[in-house]
């Protein structure tokens, strides 16, 4: 059976059944229909002073089109802390349109690990993507406004760096011509549109610990520079109000549940190549207020999602992570040893042994921000035994554990050595998480740090614009924010077609973007698209709806 199959076979119990599990009465929440739900902020507030429970982050090895299930991993490693007596929420993103009808398919697990409703996750949900969306373009069609009716703020159009987005691949939209068409149709000027989880919006509403913040984060908002090369801030403009106002529910965690019936909080989503890559702060603070273990994820490979995720989200959230669990497969390990994807289905243990080089690189990135970890061995049927017991004792030398899983064909009886693994790997001690630089140092040093320690990288470059970058950033006095370095998810280098761990490389920084909202600078890394385009055959030709509205081709 394919995955929405098998989700529509599933029988969900009532959110109000699945708040209970969680501690949380129907007072605590906002029902939209009897599966989903938003859990309010002044619940959120009343549980701020409950001891909390310990968190849990799945990463993976570099991302290949193979797939490596970590999604899938992360919903059944708490179903299965669940089945083994302890009380655990998973924590993950909400799926963005663009992916769902471009080449990935659906995004909330697979087979008998997934979130349910499926097809509600999948597609509109709690119509939190359309409030960024509406609130990205409602600020830009402000700043345009006030461009065209007398130019109170001397905003230079040239300098505008607001884009708007939609939530789609739409590769006509990434550069256009706004404000043709005669004196009162605006200012003519280039722009062009992201894809909303690239939004400067999407990751503010993801890294804010409240309302009050949110609409502070929003007022900083760097929008445009003026004629004198100032910055020009939402607040400055007097806008931050009413962009706040049309957040209100999107900043509420989303409530659903698993196949088996646990509780999952589903809430955020932005990109890990573009912004931090990881759920909502709210959310992953309230499920570890509510269970004993959180488990949520980081996007894309351990260099991207995970790094970002302990030196952005976590000191922001004021969390510290347990342990990492490390998803890797047989397959993938493969393709970076050189087998191209049509022959992945057949043994190859001299290219597996070559691939597998890089795990090893991600298993020393671990050890650098001080975590345990073991690495889950995500099972296909064409593996072999001899494949799996290959890498299982790679990570040994490392000084990992390792556990095969199944959680899509098995649900949490896939997994459960892993859970048991896990825990005990967490109740052994305190966490001992840490950062990797200090935020008070160097723009320069900050970026060096992460290409050479978690790269790889032999040393960095930065182009004449970049260096320009640089010195506005210091003029300005964002010098002490954390970087986020945009880079290819699919190479430990900025260079996608370098598979398994490069070695000897140099890491180019083009440009260096302020998301002072946000607050963190983006290092922009190779070619990187903030407006995917669609695949001459998108997912979206499998999709289809019944007369009785029956939705099918979700993955």
């Amino acid at each position: 059976m394919t995955d929405i199959e098998i989700a529509q076979k599933a029988k969900m119990e009532h959110i109000n059944e699945i708040a209970a599990k969680a501690g949380l009465s129907p007072d605590d929440i906002d029902l939209y229909g009897n599966n989903k739900a938003k859990i309010k902020l002044s619940t959120i507030k009343r549980l701020e002073n409950k001891p909390h429970g310990k968190l849990i982050l799945v990463s993976a090895i570099t991302p290949t089109p193979a797939g490596e299930g970590k999604t899938t991993t992360s919903i059944g490693l708490s179903m299965a802390i669940n089945k083994l007596g302890k009380k655990s929420i998973v924590a993950i993103r909400e799926p963005s349109l663009g992916p769902v009808f471009g080449i990935k398919g659906g995004a909330a697990g697979g087979g008998y690990s997934q979130v349910l409703p499926m097809e509600d996750i999948n597609l509109h949900f709690t119509g939190d993507m359309h409030a960024i969306t509406s609130a990205n373009n409602n600020l830009a069609a402000l700043i345009d406004n006030s461009i065209y009716n007398g130019n109170p703020f001397r905003i230079n159009p040239r300098t505008v760096t607001w884009q708007r987005v939609m939530d789609a691949n739409d590769r006509a939209l990434r550069n256009v011509v706004i404000g043709l068409g005669g004196k009162t149709q605006g200012v003519p000027r280039e722009d062009g549109f992201d894809i909303t989880p690239a939004s400067e919006i999407m990751a503010i509403l993801c890294l804010s610990n409240d309302l009050k913040e949110l609409k502070e984060r929003i007022g900083n908002i760097t929008v445009a520079y003026t004629y004198d090369n100032e910055p020009v801030r939402v607040k400055d403009m007097g806008f931050e109000g009413a962009i706040t106002a049309l957040l209100k529910d999107a900043l509420k965690p989303n409530l659903v549940q698993t196949i088996e019936n646990t509780p999952a909080f589903v809430h955020g989503g932005p990109f890990a190549n573009i912004a931090q890559g990881a759920n909502s702060i709210l959310a992953t603070k309230t499920a570890l207020r509510l269970s004993d273990y959180v488990v949520t994820e980081a996007g894309f490979g351990f260099d991207l999602g995970a790094e970002k995720f302990f030196d952005i989200v976590c000191p922001y959230g004021g969390f510290c992570t347990s342990a990492v669990v490390l998803v890797a497969t047989v397959r993938a390990l493969k393709h970076h040893g050189g087998v191209k994807i049509k022959d992945l289905n057949k043994p190859n243990l001299e290219a597996l042994e070559k691939g597998l080089e890089n795990l090893g690189k991600h298993l020393e990135s671990i050890k650098k921000f001080g975590l345990e970890s073991v690495v889950a061995i995500n099972k296909f049927a064409a593996d072999t035994e001899e494949e799996l017991q290959m890498v299982k004792e790679f990570a040994a030398k490392y000084g990992f554990g390792a556990s095969i899983v199944d959680y899509w064909g098995k649900g949490s009886e896939g997994g459960l050595e892993l859970a048991q693994e896990v825990i005990d790997l967490i109740d052994e001690g305190i966490c001992k998480q840490k950062r990797l630089y200090d935020w008070e140092l160097p723009v320069q040093d900050k970026i060096l740090k992460v290409a050479q320690d978690i790269y790889g990288a032999e040393k960095i470059d930065f182009t004449s614009e970049a260096k320009k970058d640089l010195r506005k950033i210091k003029k300005y006095g964002y010098n002490n924010l954390p970087i986020c370095i945009a880079k290819t998810q699919k190479s430990l280098s900025d260079n996608p077609k370098l598979l398994g761990r490069p070695k000897d490389f140099l890491v180019t920084v083009r440009r260096i973007l302020l998301a002072s909202g946000a607050g963190f600078l983006i290092p922009i890394t190779g070619e990187i698209m903030r407006m995917p385009g669609l695949p001459a055959k998108p997912s979206a030709l499998n999709i289809d709806i019944d007369d009785e509205g029956t939705i099918s081709g979700l993955f």
